[in-house]
């Protein structure tokens, strides 16, 4: 193996390295904010015989914000 290819070799176990990090990180501030959501739901209900109120239409409202944040998100890394 000429050193050239070693070189690359290293790189991409960098770059996948670099990969890894930033689902795993992801993935744990994703289920975070998630914890922290439905805690701030449930808090609504102050009576512990009501339940909190969840409308379709509230999904479609969520939905459609979560995909303009992904939207947002994937935006960050262009460099245009």
């Amino acid at each position: 193996m000429s050193n050239l290819q070693n070189g690359d070799d290293r790189s991409i176990t960098e770059l996948e390295n670099w990969k890894t990090k930033v689902i795993v990180i992801g993935a744990v501030a994703g289920a975070v904010v998630g914890v922290g959501a439905a805690y701030l739901f449930t808090q609504k209900a102050r009576d512990p015989n009501n339940k909190p109120s969840f409308t379709s239409g509230d999904g479609v409202r969520l939905g459609l914000l979560l995909l303009g944040l992904l939207r947002q998100v994937a935006e960050l890394g262009d460099s245009d």
